[in-house]
């Protein structure tokens, strides 16, 4: 693909959210953490990253690395509380119970911090 193709090809799929939290972050910059999916390493999305710099910087996991993802924790906490022992109809009662668990731990001072803690990294 050609620099100009790639000026004029739509936005790659993986990047909508951090396009999302552009809006939401407001001129802040932001660190995100990102693993070795093979999507967030296409060209496309790179030239996306980079033309992003001046208030995002991506730090790469490792290729295979869960305990270095603070992800983990964080589902298991939902899982433990929203999601423990739910037995449900449909997906929107789930989706729900997982969006009040997100908003629980966003809410929290401490719940987010303690997950990137865990990883051992240092930030």
């Amino acid at each position: 693909m050609t620099p100009v193709q790639r000026a004029h090809a739509p936005v790659p799929p993986c990047t909508r959210r951090p396009e999302a939290l552009a809006r939401d972050v407001c001129g802040r910059r932001v660190i995100l953490i990102w693993d070795q999916l093979p999507t967030h390493k296409r060209v496309l999305v790179r030239d996306w990253l980079h033309a992003q710099q001046h208030w995002l910087r991506v730090e790469w996991l490792p290729g295979y690395a869960p305990n270095l993802n603070p992800a983990g924790p964080l589902r298991g906490n939902i899982k433990g509380s929203e999601l423990a022992n739910r037995c449900s109809d449909n997906l929107a009662d789930v989706a729900s119970a997982l969006r009040r668990g997100m908003r629980r731990v966003r809410c929290s001072g401490t719940l987010a911090w303690a997950f990137l803690r865990h990883t051992g990294l240092s930030f």
